[in-house]
């Protein structure tokens, strides 16, 4: 009896975690469709960018336990190659879009394969290690254009319909990619293999010995992690229509970090909210200069002592239900 009660409580609260995270999904997704029409569209569409970039980067640190130093090594290079794709091979947005997602896949199927069997600071390593030979790489590369980068990429019409050159419909096309690796983020981790990659996190020889292998889960999280990073910097590149090798520098690779931390570590929506907070702060305070990069360290440090979950951490803390 006391099982079918102690059951039953559990499943209550599920179900009421459940709601607040619906909730919470509403409020986010009316906010970015309306905000558009009082807010500036750009600075939405970089906002979403980042945001992707961060929710993907959090499912393999927050849920995972694998913290990269090389993220930046995916975004920018999809944003390279997907310029490339529009620019020179002619090929129609949606396209490039999946051919450059697959080649940050495929980039982070090769860092996976060397980096995965190493644990904590020695993982980070070789993650900031093999970004930087990227880097350098796109740095000396003539299809990436040097330190020009890839300028006056066209954004062309989406599925030969849809005008990117028009704001408002490529805003929403932006928001739709977003949501869709949101919600392909928010499945993943709560399906069984989300549950896996939990008890990977947390205990990773308990997970060996009741079977699971480990090394194959986690190195499955890093590739579709790469790949949703992938795609936040490939839709960077047509929104902005520049790919540079900002994108691709190890600084990208602490600002997704500092994205995540602010939000809330292995917390849904914490990366979306840090990812505005810091994207907002670079556009306001963008006339202090490099003032902003200590302005940034100071929200960091407040974060740190004052919210140690991060923001949205700190809000489920309160009303005790995960977010």
């Amino acid at each position: 009896m006391a099982g079918v009660k102690e059951a039953a409580a559990t499943g209550g609260a599920q179900a009421a975690s459940l709601d607040h995270q619906l909730v919470a999904f509403g409020v986010m997704v009316a906010f970015f469709l309306i905000a558009p029409f009082f807010m500036y569209p750009v600075f939405l569409m970089k906002v979403l960018c980042f945001a992707l970039f961060a929710c993907a980067f959090n499912l393999l640190v927050g849920y995972v336990g694998l913290l990269s130093f090389g993220h930046a090594a995916f975004m920018g290079m999809a944003g390279y190659v997907c310029g490339h794709a529009v620019k020179v091979w002619g090929f129609p947005p949606e396209l490039s879009l999946l051919v450059a997602t697959a080649a940050a896949a495929l980039l982070g199927l090769l860092f996976g394969v060397l980096a995965i069997r190493r644990q904590g600071i020695y993982f980070a390593m070789i993650t900031l290690a093999l970004a930087q030979m990227v880097y350098f790489f796109c740095l000396q590369a003539k299809f990436t254009g040097g330190e020009d980068g890839i300028q006056a990429i066209p954004r062309g019409r989406l599925l030969a319909l849809v005008d990117l050159n028009q704001m408002l419909p490529i805003y929403f096309v932006v928001l739709a990619i977003f949501l869709f690796g949101f919600l392909l983020i928010y499945r993943t981790i709560h399906s069984p293999f989300g549950q896996v990659l939990k008890a990977i996190r947390e205990n990773e020889p308990r997970a060996i010995s009741l079977g699971y292998r480990v090394d194959q889960y986690k190195l499955i999280a890093f590739v579709l992690s790469a790949a949703l990073s992938g795609l936040a910097g490939a839709t960077k590149a047509i929104v902005f229509q520049l790919a540079a090798l900002t994108d691709v520098h190890w600084s990208m690779s602490g600002e997704v970090v500092l994205m995540t931390l602010v939000g809330g570590l292995g917390t849904v929506f914490g990366p979306v909210v840090g990812a505005f907070i810091i994207i907002a702060m670079e556009n306001y305070l963008a006339e202090l200069g490099s003032w902003v990069l200590v302005t940034q360290g100071v929200v960091f440090v407040a974060c740190v002592l004052a919210f140690r979950r991060g923001i949205v951490g700190e809000l489920a803390r309160l009303v005790k239900k995960p977010l």
